[in-house]
């Protein structure tokens, strides 16, 4: 790890469509959310404090030691609920925080390390993600799998549902069958929704005017592109470990707590 200090952000809000009081989701004894927030006390983080939008969530993670600060309940999105974190506990312009998902009980702690790691190494970019190659064609064309493509410095040039890169010349689908590496081609790859962020951009984000292409895209890391900001990739040799999302979800993630 650098020299750089960094702070854990995890941001957990009740509502869920698909999974009501999901950050409070028994895994194994342990509040879903408190499983992401031991995870990433492993990693090199100074602190790991969850931005809770519910005194029930503040609450439960007191049970079990883990830091968490109450903010409002009306954050349109993550971000904004971050920027208010980063004012409760007085992190300076010049901090780094690393924003860890509340439904990723299975976070690698090296996976974060590496996020905040690159930010620090990267003056020129104001945000840090991750992505890793994509296994299967299935997964190519998924559009609720979120693709990014890469320049030279791995420095994210677009975020999209869509099948990018774009294969024009390669024979329809017999480029991937082929291989993309075995044709000096770049490998697709899978967004990981990790991000590292410097403060003082983090505290301007929200106030940026929202996208055409983030609406269009219902990306919100497309703002950040759109507005001129740069964001650094970590590409990872591993998929993390699964996500929850869905009943069905939090179903496969407890069976491998048992």
């Amino acid at each position: 790890m650098s020299r750089m200090s960094f702070t854990v952000l995890i941001p957990a809000r009740l509502a869920s469509t698909r999974l009501p009081d999901k950050p409070l989701a028994d895994i194994a004894g342990v509040p879903m959310v408190v499983r992401v927030a031991q995870r990433a006390v492993q990693s090199s983080a100074a602190r790991v404090v969850v931005a809770a939008d519910s005194q029930h969530i503040v609450a439960a993670c007191a049970d079990f030691g883990v830091t968490a600060v109450l903010t409002r309940p009306d954050h349109p999105s993550g971000s904004d609920r971050l920027a208010e974190a980063c004012d409760l506990l007085g992190l300076a312009d010049g901090e780094c925080v690393v924003n860890v998902q509340g439904d990723e009980p299975l976070i690698d702690p090296a996976l974060i390390d590496a996020v905040a790691k690159l930010l620090d190494n990267r003056s020129d970019c104001a945000m840090s993600t991750a992505a890793h190659a994509i296994a299967s064609l299935e997964e190519l064309l998924n559009p609720n799998v979120v693709k990014v493509v890469l320049d030279a410095r791995d420095t994210a040039l677009y975020f999209s549902r869509a099948a990018i890169p774009a294969a024009r010349d390669f024979g329809g689908q017999a480029w991937w069958q082929a291989g993309p590496a075995a044709q000096g081609l770049p490998s697709p790859l899978r967004h990981v929704g990790i991000y590292g962020y410097r403060v003082g951009f983090l505290r301007q984000f929200p106030s940026l005017p929202q996208a055409p292409l983030e609406r269009l895209e219902q990306l919100e890391q497309l703002r950040a592109l759109w507005h001129g900001h740069r964001i650094a990739v970590h590409v990872t040799a591993q998929a993390p470990g699964p996500g929850v999302d869905t009943p069905e979800d939090l179903e496969r993630v407890r069976r491998l707590f048992v």
